[in-house]
């Protein structure tokens, strides 16, 4: 028996996605209670310039009791790879999808 709190975690790097969270946050989570699965969605900022930490940090406030969401935010563009990894470091389910924003 598995240890994981959920089904699946998206791990989703964003680098200046303020346009397309909303409805990516939207989506997920409405296709995935639709089918039965619990998700985490692990948002990691890499140091975007247009507000993409903020709106996150709205997100995760707006989600506390519905979804289970986070957001990891880095002081700087690390690349693509350091924000998948931090995602993969903070997941908790037993898979693990990344999926970008965009």
């Amino acid at each position: 028996m598995s240890d994981a709190l959920y089904d699946l975690t998206l791990v989703v790097p964003c680098y200046n996605e303020a346009d397309n969270i909303p409805l990516f946050y939207k989506t997920a989570t409405e296709c995935f209670e639709q089918a039965g699965v619990s998700i985490e969605i692990v948002f990691v900022n890499d140091g975007s310039q247009d507000g993409t930490a903020q709106l996150l940090r709205r997100v995760v406030e707006s989600a506390r009791g519905k979804h289970a969401v986070q957001a990891i935010d880095f002081s700087r563009n690390f690349g693509k790879e350091a924000g998948i990894l931090a995602g993969l470091k903070a997941a908790k389910g037993d898979y693990v999808a990344m999926m970008d924003a965009d």
